[in-house]
């Protein structure tokens, strides 16, 4: 088992975090929210009182923040002058492609390896588990980071070099946002053409038109 510096304890990252301390690992948590931090602890982890000390002893350090300048931030400010050498850096927020190959290329600068492992999956699938990671970063970090992810999730998949795991995902985003619209339009059809939604909605997920937004994500109420 590994000793975890966990930063970014929010919606995603509070249930990713308490899965690894579930998992066996020693995982010490950090965030701005005391709330945050306390549901933390009772969930097994290690909580401090400053992102440094987070990182100061773990081996792997996992980032779960909101945008790119949070990132740059943390890992430019915290994390490559408290990171132990050698520690393996994962960042698994959802962030720009540009700002995930910067932050690789300046942490093996300093004889780190990092590796961007964005999430799809959502809330439930953070508190369950069930995530699916994609990553980029090279062949030895994604075989040191997958043991890890694999604790958090269902499938971890290698997209490529650094940066490629931030590209898979907002491709994967955008796919998404394309099928929710065209769900939405389609009910609305459907509804004014005087079809009942649940029965539309029984023979849509049974036909060409399924869809994950549909079947796992279906916009219309009680349906």
């Amino acid at each position: 088992m590994s000793t975890i510096g966990f930063i970014g304890l929010g919606n995603m990252g509070g249930g990713m975090a308490a899965n690894l301390a579930k998992a066996g690992h020693k995982v010490i948590a950090f965030d701005l929210s005391g709330e945050a931090l306390a549901r933390a602890g009772a969930a097994g982890c290690h909580p401090v009182s400053d992102a440094a000390q987070a990182v100061s002893e773990a081996d792997v350090v996992v980032t779960m923040l909101p945008a790119g300048k949070h990132v740059a931030s943390v890992y430019t400010e915290t994390v490559f002058g408290a990171a132990r050498p050698g520690a393996l850096l994962i960042d698994c927020s959802t962030i720009d492609v540009d700002t995930a190959r910067e932050v690789a290329s300046a942490a093996k600068a300093r004889g780190l390896e990092a590796v961007d492992a964005p999430v799809s999956g959502g809330i439930a699938a953070a508190n369950g588990g069930t995530l699916t990671f994609m990553v980029g970063g090279s062949a030895d970090g994604f075989a040191r980071a997958e043991p890890i992810l694999a604790d958090m999730g269902k499938a971890v998949i290698h997209a490529g070099d650094n940066g490629a795991g931030q590209a898979a995902k907002i491709c994967n985003n955008m796919l998404l946002g394309a099928t929710m619209a065209a769900t939405c339009e389609t009910f609305m059809l459907a509804k004014k053409l005087g079809l009942d939604l649940q029965t539309f909605y029984d023979i849509s997920s049974k036909a060409s038109g399924q869809s994950w937004s549909m079947t796992s994500y279906c916009p219309v109420p009680g349906v």
